[in-house]
């Protein structure tokens, strides 16, 4: 009983707190527009770099897409961790109800973004060696297809799978691993169709593109 009261009050304030978008709030703030009119429409840090281009409000998308998931990822964690010794599995809970409110946040008709970064604010405090693995394929996928989208989705596949191999506390944790990979992936799903037509956008760092 006191169990569920705890998971259900860690997926509430999760998903609220997830619904906090970065791009949004910093292209109001900054630039006096809604990111979600600009470029692909997308409230998220690619499509805000593109249109505004790599700059502090960019990054300041990215912290505080980072931190409005760590907070409460990292809460859960210590405090499942110390209370019920599932300090893995509620770090994966919250992060995923971050995540589900990055996608569809209560604060914006329930149109959000992709959830990518609210998923690798997550996985730290879940295996910081899953993390490790992520980051590199991550990275090595970028560099050599330049696209953010396939780089992004095959971080996140990559999570479960070697999740499996490096182990879990609770199998749950697996479950909502692969739950999380597959809303990353699906999100992603307009950027396959530009992928398919050849008009997917390559990532650069040096210009609006």
């Amino acid at each position: 009983m006191i169990l569920g009261v705890t998971l259900l009050v860690i997926a509430v304030v999760s998903y609220i707190l997830g619904g906090v978008n970065g791009a949004i709030i910093m292209s109001q703030l900054v630039y006096h527009e809604d990111i979600r009119k600009s470029g692909s429409n997308n409230p998220g840090f690619t499509n805000f770099k593109r249109v505004y281009g790599l700059n502090a409000a960019a990054w300041s998308v990215m912290i505080i897409d980072i931190l409005k998931t760590a907070l409460p990822v990292f809460a859960a964690s210590v405090y499942m961790g110390f209370f019920h010794d599932l300090g893995q599995f509620g770090a994966q809970f919250a992060g995923l109800f971050c995540m589900l409110g990055h996608c569809f946040p209560i604060w914006y008709s329930f149109k959000g973004g992709k959830a990518f970064i609210a998923g690798f604010a997550t996985i730290w405090f879940v295996d910081w060696r899953m993390t490790l693995i992520a980051m590199a394929i991550f990275f090595a996928v970028l560099f050599v297809g330049k696209y953010m989208s396939v780089a992004s989705c095959t971080a996140a596949f990559s999570c479960p799978v070697s999740l499996f191999y490096l182990g879990y506390s609770n199998v749950w944790v697996e479950v909502i691993a692969i739950a999380a990979a597959a809303l990353v992936i699906v999100r992603h799903y307009p950027n396959f169709v530009k992928l398919m037509h050849g008009t997917e956008s390559k990532f650069s760092l040096s210009s609006k593109h």
